[in-house]
């Protein structure tokens, strides 16, 4: 397989052009060279994609069997990339989010959808997604829609579990939030991207939801494994999610990975994905991905603050006022 992947230096982009190249796969890779490199094996071709002469300029005449697109940016410039490769790719495959489906809705993909603009030059980030969506399907209907919950792994640049690691790492009593048996609903940037290329190259279309069955793990269970893969003398201390609401505690940001599992958030990391185990799905151990995550950082670091996501992570003084009125 000849593949294309517009990206292919940070997290997903990467786990894509790994599976490939592994897989014997030839890879070129279109990107700014901004934000590191592909893997060693990959033709780059370098150019900003937000302006569609350069685009055009670095794909040349090439043809392709498949192609990635990672995009989480304006629509304007997924549709123009999708309508520049028209009639030179078989497949095409777009990394969407749950977050297109509207909200308190989703159980599926059968699930109501938000409004988007594959001509929008910006907007919050579900619409965002799902004009990309809009725009990749007009040029390739058959396309492979991939809609992925939370996402974890090596070479995170988001900072969920990069913040978990290093806070666990730092040992001491620690905020652990809500039920400790509550459930977790993921996938591994390198599951996915396993999914996604055997699903190019079995001519799998349409959206999938490409996430983990609910309870894969607990939060009990991924902070654990980071006590494990740290090596950390961490003590977990369960705080429930009436006194973190009541102390102003951000889900999901301050809390990464976690949501209460009442109100607005009422089933929440609880969809159905039914459909992605019947296609391929493999979702490996949490223990894997948290020691594997682990080893990454420990080896390169965290990563740059990604400008267009927000920084995560509980602040200090907001854990200690926590802890201090919690029992030891």
């Amino acid at each position: 397989m000849d593949l294309l992947v517009l990206g292919g230096t940070r997290f997903v982009g990467r786990a894509v052009a790994d599976e490939a190249l592994r897989r014997g796969w030839r890879v070129t890779a279109v990107h700014r060279g901004l934000t590191g490199q592909p893997p060693d094996g990959v033709d780059v071709r370098l150019a900003d994609r937000t302006d569609t002469d350069a685009l055009a300029a670095a794909l040349g005449d090439t043809r392709w069997d498949a192609v990635v697109d990672t995009w989480s940016g304006a629509p304007q410039v997924t549709t123009r990339a999708a309508a520049l490769l028209a009639g030179r790719a078989r497949r095409y495959s777009y990394i969407s989010s749950t977050s297109v489906y509207a909200w308190g809705t989703h159980h599926g993909e059968g699930s109501p959808v938000v409004d988007g603009d594959p001509e929008a030059t910006d907007g919050d980030y579900a619409a965002i997604k799902r004009g990309s969506e809009l725009g990749i399907l007009a040029a390739f209907p058959d396309a492979l829609i991939a809609r992925p919950g939370l996402i974890l792994g090596p070479h995170e640049d988001i900072g969920r579990l990069p913040w978990w690691l290093h806070r666990i790492a730092a040992g001491g009593r620690v905020v652990a939030p809500g039920d400790p048996v509550r459930p977790l609903q993921y996938v591994d940037a390198r599951d996915l991207a396993s999914w996604l290329l055997s699903g190019l190259a079995d001519g799998l279309i349409g959206p999938v939801d490409v996430i983990s069955r609910s309870g894969h793990t607990t939060t009990s269970g991924l902070l654990e494994a980071c006590i494990t893969a740290t090596g950390s003398d961490a003590e977990l201390v369960w705080v429930d999610q009436e006194r973190l609401a009541a102390a102003g505690v951000e889900p999901w940001t301050q809390l990464p990975c976690w949501v209460p599992q009442t109100e607005e958030f009422a089933g929440f990391l609880e969809a159905d994905t039914t459909l992605a185990a019947r296609t391929g799905l493999v979702c490996r151990p949490v223990g894997d991905t948290v020691a594997d995550t682990w080893a990454w950082l420990q080896a390169e670091g965290r990563p740059v603050q990604r400008a267009d996501r927000p920084v995560h992570g509980l602040p200090a003084e907001l854990e200690r006022r926590l802890l201090d009125d919690s029992p030891r």
